[in-house]
């Protein structure tokens, strides 16, 4: 019998009203507001009314070695909050938003896998309260105030050939990363090149997930800097008079989600900024909020060690002010191995595989480092002997390695590594 998919395994879940989750940990009904029957949101009063509760120990879930899809942590920061409750604590899980670019491109959800997952999946993968969309209207309205500005005179003096603030889109649209707008009458706007971003990559969600209440975050988007005058002097969303609307449209989305797990741990899902170019992160009004709502609260930090845990103890523990009391570094398995994935990965190649059997057969000297073994081999298959290193030669190769951990080879000046 095959092993049930992940949606299949969430369409069995038993969810608990979340009245009962939010009240095991503390929240009582004048701090929620319900989104549908699977989804509230919490007010930030609650950081004030659960303050003088005892914080909870802080942990941080990452990848040592992430798979080019990321899978595994947010499988392992779910699985260990549900293993709280099984020894008698409670447990608070805090996690990003998914993006629904990755969600119908190649990588899928991001709920979790098999029986450590949030639920109801679809509802979390899919819009969930809207909070995303709130972020691609704050950041267009912005970006529409910018070319508003260069049609009504440019009083600012922005550069139109050094303006950095593009636009953003929650899909996956490749033809629109490089484009011209403003074209037609003069009524249309000043012609110039810009482009879309992903809106998890959007500097309004980094902001969002490092706020601490809404006049944190009123401040926070008026240091936002959209583009330099010709002299170099930057130009900010205050300058603009574009912070205070952002921050009206945002007004409900600054606030947490509470969902729940397989097993009822309460999650709370909110913010969702990428973790090569921002935070990689949840917010920090989640954890001020999960701090003092349980024995443990276990959050999760998104990519590898060097990108979202980095940011998460330089950026976002000092944004909070928390401090954590462990570190998770989950050694990821292959994708092709997780039994709990409903699409079908292809597997390395079976000739591939036996060769690396052969080689690295556990409990066994390779022949690569074994000296009775490369003597038995033919000589033309022995390696020559080590060229002296010549950096000056343009042919010379050196093992260097990347910022990102991996090791590469560069040869004649170019990088024989696969990338991915």
């Amino acid at each position: 019998m095959p092993f049930p998919s992940d949606l299949e395994i969430a369409r069995k879940a038993m969810l608990k009203p979340l009245d009962d989750i939010a009240g095991e940990i503390g929240i009582g009904p004048n701090l929620l507001e319900p989104y549908g029957e699977s989804v509230m949101k919490i007010k930030l009063a609650a950081i004030e009314e659960l303050a003088d509760a005892p914080p909870a120990k802080y942990v941080v879930v990452t990848a040592v070695t992430p798979t080019p899809l990321g899978e595994g942590k947010t499988t392992t920061t779910v699985g260990l909050g549900q293993g709280f409750k099984h020894i008698g604590k409670r447990a608070v899980v805090t996690i990003r938003q998914p993006s629904m670019g990755p969600t119908f491109g190649i990588k899928g959800g991001a709920a979790g896998g098999g029986y450590s997952q949030v639920v109801p999946m679809e509802v979390l993968n899919l819009h969930l309260t809207g909070d995303m969309h709130a972020v691609t209207a704050a950041h267009n309205m912005l970006s529409a105030m910018v070319d508003n500005h260069l049609y009504q005179g440019n009083k600012l003096g922005l550069d139109p050939h050094n303006i950095t603030w593009r636009r953003v889109l929650d899909v996956n649209d490749r033809a629109l990363r490089s484009i011209v707008i403003g074209l037609g009458t003069r009524l249309d706007g000043v012609p110039r090149q810009t482009g879309f971003d992903i809106t998890a990559a959007s500097e309004v969600m980094a902001t969002l997930a490092l706020s601490r209440s809404l006049e944190d975050l009123r401040a926070r988007l008026g240091r936002i800097v959209v583009g330099y005058t010709s002299g170099g002097e930057p130009v900010t969303a205050e300058q603009l008079s574009g912070a205070g609307s952002m921050a009206v449209i945002l007004r409900d989305a600054i606030k947490p989600n509470l969902l729940q797990t397989l097993e009822n741990t309460p999650v709370l899902v909110h913010t969702g900024p990428f973790g090569n170019i921002a935070t990689g992160n949840s917010s920090v009004v989640a954890d001020l909020i999960g701090i003092h709502a349980g024995d443990y609260l276990v959050t999760e930090a998104g990519f590898g060690a060097d990108m979202g845990a980095e940011r998460f103890f330089n950026i976002k523990c000092r944004a909070s002010g928390l401090t954590p009391d462990a570190a998770v570094g989950c050694t990821e398995c292959h994708p092709w191995s997780l039994s709990t994935r409903s699409r079908p990965i292809t597997p390395p190649s079976t000739a591939r595989s036996a060769r690396s059997r052969t080689r690295w057969a556990p409990g066994q000297r390779s022949a690569r480092t074994s000296p009775t073994a490369a003597a038995a081999r033919p000589s033309s298959l022995r390696q020559s002997p080590r060229r002296p290193a010549n950096p000056a030669s343009s042919g010379s190769s050196t093992t260097r390695t990347r910022a990102c951990g991996t090791r590469s080879r560069l040869s004649r000046g170019r990088c024989t590594a696969p990338t991915g």
